[in-house]
């Protein structure tokens, strides 16, 4: 996805990769941010993974939860 294996761990903090999160919200009809926060943990600690302009750490990341939520619904809308 985008790039990445979906093993690569988007949330440092809680551990959670890209595969956790697509899994997550399969079941989601309107995936929300807030449902990958809900039901992973990703982006509840430090936050600096759920969007690029959020990020305040040293070291930028180089994918972040809103760009999984976005390909997911891109998905699911253009099949």
């Amino acid at each position: 996805m985008l790039g990445f294996d979906e093993s690569y761990e988007i949330c440092n903090c809680k551990k959670v990769s890209i595969e956790e999160i697509i899994v997550a919200l399969e079941k989601e009809q309107n995936p929300t941010l807030s449902d990958i926060q809900d039901l992973t943990g990703a982006g509840t600690e430090c936050r600096y993974c759920i969007f690029k302009e959020g990020d305040n750490g040293k070291m930028k990341k180089n994918i972040y939860c809103k760009d999984v939520l976005n390909k997911i619904k891109n998905e699911r809308i253009n099949g």
